[in-house]
């Protein structure tokens, strides 16, 4: 009897009202990171797997002006296109934009095509960093949400111990265990939240750096161009 009592089951549905609003709480934050977490792994992932293949593309000596139809025509397709092409879209197509007009000086040019990059690459940084302050706001306050409804759950313990003549281990201990069970689901909750979001941001700022030097080099390829003329 005493073990169906201590059971997790029969301790969450016997808890006071607040330790279960607690535990929902909880239970809800740690459901909705993790579903921010296998979102976040593929988006990243992917964006780390696109951003190479593009490179490779890149640097293989395609001309500049058939990898930007390209692009531009999956994308009047509605097909969804990578961050890494985004920014060599919105750079290039400044770039095109101002070279039909003859009479724009060479450093104009520049000027606004990095500035449209940069544009670009703020959008991208913003893609990137998706969740990732949520999923730090679940890591920081979830043991502090747990810990309070185990101080409340304790202190209903020993209230009860009032209304009693005789103290024993078994009066207090249904109301002590359903106060740690809030500290074990705070805990749930918040150590996949740190570790994914140490591992995204750090992830997701490597491929901001990716994207960054990427675009420093293609402005200097442009740069070339528009002094050749």
């Amino acid at each position: 009897m005493v073990v169906e009592n201590l059971s997790i089951v029969s301790l969450v549905l016997n808890a006071s009202v607040l330790v279960q609003a607690v535990m929902g709480i909880l239970f809800l934050a740690s459901v909705i990171s993790w579903v921010m977490i296998v979102q976040r792994g593929f988006y990243l992932s992917a964006a780390q797997r696109d951003f190479k293949t593009f490179e490779e593309t890149f640097w293989s000596g395609i001309d500049l002006n058939s990898l930007y139809r390209e692009i531009s025509e999956s994308h009047q397709e509605n097909q969804s296109t990578t961050g890494i092409e985004n920014i060599f879209r919105a750079g290039f197509r400044e770039f095109h934009r101002l070279t039909q007009a003859n009479k724009t000086p060479a450093d104009a040019i520049m000027e606004s095509t990095d500035r449209a990059m940069r544009i670009a690459l703020s959008r991208e940084e913003e893609n990137l960093s998706t969740h990732l302050p949520f999923l730090a706001s679940v890591a920081s306050v979830s043991p502090y949400i747990g810990l309070f409804g185990t101080v409340w759950g304790i202190m209903n313990s020993f209230r009860g111990l009032a209304m009693v003549q005789q103290a024993t281990l078994a009066t207090v201990a249904p109301g002590i265990s359903e106060a740690l069970i809030a500290t074990a689901m705070g805990l749930f909750a918040a150590i996949p939240a740190v570790i994914a979001y140490n591992r995204y941001a750090a992830l997701a700022e490597r491929i901001y750096g990716s994207y960054e030097t990427f675009a420093d080099e293609f402005s200097s390829i442009l740069y070339r161009q528009v002094h050749a003329r």
